[in-house]
Formats: structure tokens, sequence, C-alpha cells
């Protein structure tokens, strides 16, 4: 196609597609329609890709971004009108570029995070480089992020906030200055066992109390003090087997009248 060199587009090599648009308007659905479509979208695809190269570096990879950039110039193509008297790249810009910003606000957030918040994040990164350009040896504050911003220091302090939110670290990512390969979920804690033990303990409190002092005495040294039933059997001149036979009973007595009490 020939390119338009008028001045009517921003960019030197947009091509003129009037023709092509006045074409595709007044055909039906059918292979001919689809050959002009096409003929159109291949035409536009460099201004497509130079959008989406304005949002590299941003956590996604350009070959994604030029996808999105080319769905959201077919999008454009589909829904131009040229009986509106617009020129086709003032409809097509909008259109692609908002095709890559949802792109970003839909796919790219490991953590839901509410629309608004988002506004102010994009906001607030666009007020820090900025204020970077201008600002030699330090970080503009918040104070000053806000006010170059047109925002509250508590939104510009909440769009900073968000900027952390943007992915999220992986659990088996190291940890700064580990050198074991100490990972961030080897510092999560998890369920203590010893919590469920605490519950036992007292709910089996009242049922303690009303055994005899010798089996007390018995569920004491094997639970409390970890003592094997032989040890307790020669420290209280009993048998193995009648110490077995003591514990057996409290314990089934106690868990009755836990079960009793919890009911």
């Amino acid at each position: 196609m020939p390119t338009h060199t008028s001045g009517k587009h921003p960019h030197d090599d947009a091509p003129d597609t009037a023709a092509a648009f006045q074409r595709l308007a007044g055909l039906p659905e059918g292979r001919e329609r689809d050959l002009i479509r096409q003929e159109i979208v291949n035409a536009w695809l460099p201004m497509a890709g130079r959008l989406a190269g304005r949002f590299r570096n941003r956590g996604e990879s350009l070959e994604d971004l030029r996808q999105v950039a080319a769905l959201g110039l077919v999008k454009a193509v589909d829904r131009y009108d040229p009986e509106h008297g617009a020129a086709f790249e003032s409809f097509a810009v909008p259109t692609v570029t908002g095709e890559i910003k949802r792109h970003f606000r839909d796919h790219m957030w490991t953590l839901h995070v509410p629309r608004r918040v988002q506004d102010l994040r994009n906001r607030v990164r666009t007020a820090h480089q900025e204020l970077a350009q201008t600002m030699v040896g330090r970080s503009p504050t918040v104070a000053e992020i806000a006010g170059q911003a047109g925002l509250t220091e508590a939104e510009a302090l909440c769009g900073l906030e968000a900027l952390d939110s943007f992915t999220a670290l992986s659990l088996d990512a190291e940890l700064p200055g580990s050198e074991d390969g100490y990972s961030l979920i080897d510092a999560i804690g998890g369920p203590d066992p010893a919590l469920d033990v605490v519950v036992d303990r007292e709910a089996v409190k009242p049922g303690l109390r009303q055994l005899p002092e010798r089996e007390r005495k018995i569920l004491y040294m094997r639970f409390f003090r970890d003592m094997t039933q032989s040890s307790i059997a020669e420290d209280l001149g009993l048998s193995q087997m009648h110490v077995s036979r003591l514990i057996t009973r409290c314990c089934t007595r106690l868990r009755a009248q836990a079960l009793k009490d919890a009911a």
C-alpha cells in the first residue's frame, strides 16, 4: 500500500487505507472481505508494534505485548466506521493502547488489587519517573510524589505500596544474604502440634481430679515424665501388666468423661 505523506497522520509511515476501508464497508461477509480486512491489519501492524514498545520493561515480554496490540488492532479495524470522517489512526491508537492497558490490569497483577489502587499505582509510578529525571543523588519523597501526581500523601503512599503488589515473590525464592539456599518458605511457621496437646490436657483436667492418687501418679509418670510401663511398675512395686491395665482403664475413663463434658 502507498504511504501517506501529507501530514494527516502523526506517523510518517502511516499507510493510506481510506480506500480499503470504503471497499470493506460495502462488502458482505465472505472471502473477498476477509482478504481486504487482513490487508488493512497487516498495513497497520507496525504501528501496533510501536505502541506495544511503549509498555516494555513492565513485567511482560515484548512479544506478548505485540500480540495483545495486534488483537487491539483487529478490534479497531472491525469497529471503525469511515463514514464518521475521522482518520483510522485517531481511532486505532486509543483502541490498541486500551487493549494493552486492560491486559496489564486483568492479567499481570499477581495479587488482587482494586482498580482504584491500580490507578493510584500508575499515577505514582509516572510521577516518580518524572521527578527522578530532575533529582540527583536522592529519591523523591512521598510528599513530592503526591504533589507531582496531584494526590494526597495518603493516596501516594497507597500507590507506592501497590507497586510491590504487581508481582509476588515465590516461596522458593532464596532470601537475601542466604548462602545455604534458605528460602522464604523456610521462614514461614506452621501449625504447632503442641497446641492440640494443650487442648487435650485442659479437657481431661476435671476427670484427672476424680481419679485415685495412685492412678494420677501413674498417668503423670507415663505421659508427663515419658517413663516406660516397666519403669513405672518397678518404681511402684507393681507388675508391668497391672500398670498397663490401669493406664488403659484410666484413659478410657478420661476419654469418656471429656466427651460427655463436650456434649
